[in-house]
């Protein structure tokens, strides 16, 4: 079976990723128009609209990028240089090691970063505008900062050493459960208990959207909780105590694609965050 995930990503076609993108878009929307945590007063067609573009714009990036991943990935498998290359551990411990090492660099650090350093921010804040979160909300992402997550994963594959099959694989989940944890859902108890000490879960990342400090500086993990674990970035908040968006741009609409294409450039464009 393991072959068999290797062989399927190694060879995964654009039509197939691609399958995977929009599957996992339709499947959440279908459960939370079903079933939503929030009854927003909004249309949900429109909302996406935004969204739905800014997914196009990343997917570009990352199209016209890619040629650089498989360089890298390709050069350190010639040198056999990374992490990947010098284990000699089981191929399964080793394929474990690789996606968490993989989410750690290409998610968590990146995402860390672009809370932490005022330019990075000023890109990343567009994703938090959303005030309505739901399933399209998780590709919700300024252009430049999709360039920006692309180096932070050419970074890890140049580290790790990754073969492009673990990359495909990883982004592939990447995709899937930014749209889980992004989704206007909630778990049962028994299962939030449960996975949300290894999985990011829509009730972890929720607090990640909450529009005031500290809540906005926790959570950052996208497909692995072990790292807002282990470094201390975890925290809570009931539900009937969140509030999407950013107080410090509250007054922005964030349904302008125009203004929020330019918000990043604009002079009086905050860098900071609201306090408590």
């Amino acid at each position: 079976m393991l072959q068999s995930i290797i062989d399927f990503f190694a060879h995964i076609s654009s039509g197939a990723r691609a399958g995977i993108l929009v599957g996992g878009i339709a499947l959440f929307w279908i459960i939370e128009s079903w079933a939503p945590l929030f009854h927003f007063s909004y249309q949900k067609g429109r909302h996406a609209l935004l969204n739905i573009f800014f997914t196009l714009t990343t997917i570009v990036v990352n199209f016209l990028l890619a040629g650089l991943l498989l360089y890298v990935s390709n050069l350190t498998a010639e040198r056999t240089f990374g992490i990947w290359w010098w284990l000699e551990i089981p191929l399964l411990a080793k394929l474990m090691v690789g996606l968490l090492l993989m989410d750690f660099i290409g998610a968590y650090c990146a995402h860390f970063a672009e809370h932490r350093m005022p330019l990075l921010w000023r890109f990343h804040a567009i994703h938090h505008m959303d005030k309505q979160v739901d399933t399209t909300t998780a590709n919700r992402h300024h252009p430049v900062e999709s360039v920006i997550r692309f180096l932070f994963t050419l970074l890890a594959v140049a580290l790790i050493g990754a073969p492009m099959w673990l990359v495909m694989l990883y982004q592939s989940m990447s995709v899937v459960l930014s749209q889980f944890n992004h989704a206007n859902i909630t778990l049962p108890v028994w299962l939030e208990k449960s996975v949300g000490w290894f999985i990011v879960t829509p009730q972890m990342h929720k607090v990640h959207h909450h529009y005031k400090m500290p809540y906005t500086d926790t959570n950052y993990g996208n497909i692995f909780s072990v790292w807002d674990y282990l470094f201390r970035t975890h925290s809570k908040l009931p539900n009937d105590q969140l509030t999407y968006g950013l107080d410090v741009v509250f007054d922005r609409n964030e349904a302008d694609l125009k203004d929020q294409m330019i918000l990043p450039f604009h002079h009086t464009m905050t860098t900071g965050k609201g306090k408590d």
